[in-house]
């Protein structure tokens, strides 16, 4: 027997005749908007003894990949075709060695004033810069993979007055 799931929405960037297109917001009250997610990159133990110990010939791995995500975030309306260009007004991306020092654990936050969601930003700067990670160590370790990206959280309440 199959699992019952619950009704989804309708693709909302779908219009009657089933063309892409940009979803109309204007309608709708700005918002504070944050969303987080999260990613990872598998990676051998000592390519990410080379990147804590910042012997990686490219230079500051973590520096580089956390500006990069940040750079991501506020591109990402130029990167997918339907997203709304948004001027975020925050964005931070932080890393994480486990103990099992097999991978380095990628979150971002992004924030914003808004009529419309910025998981999207938070999801490019996760994505960019375990790419970012990758580009600086794929010289040393041609097993590294990105996976596991996923929004997190996302939150909506009113502005202030």
């Amino acid at each position: 027997m199959l699992p019952t799931c619950r009704a989804v929405n309708p693709l909302s960037h779908l219009d009657a005749r089933g063309e892409a297109r940009m979803v109309d917001v204007s309608a709708k009250p700005p918002l504070l908007r944050e969303a987080i997610a999260r990613g990872e990159i598998r990676l051998a133990t000592a390519t990410l003894d080379l990147v804590e110990h910042d012997r990686v010939a490219k230079g500051n791995v973590l520096a580089t990949a956390r500006l990069a995500g940040i750079m991501a975030a506020k591109r990402t309306g130029d990167l997918i075709p339907l997203c709304h260009p948004l001027p975020i007004t925050h964005c931070a991306v932080d890393f994480e060695i486990p103990a099992s020092r097999d991978r380095i654990v990628v979150t971002a936050s992004a924030r914003i004033t808004a009529s419309t969601g910025v998981e999207m930003e938070a999801l490019t700067a996760v994505s960019v810069a375990a790419l970012t990670i990758y580009d600086m160590c794929k010289a040393a370790d041609k097993s590294m993979v990105i996976g596991d990206i996923r929004l997190v959280s996302k939150t909506k309440k009113p502005v202030a007055p």
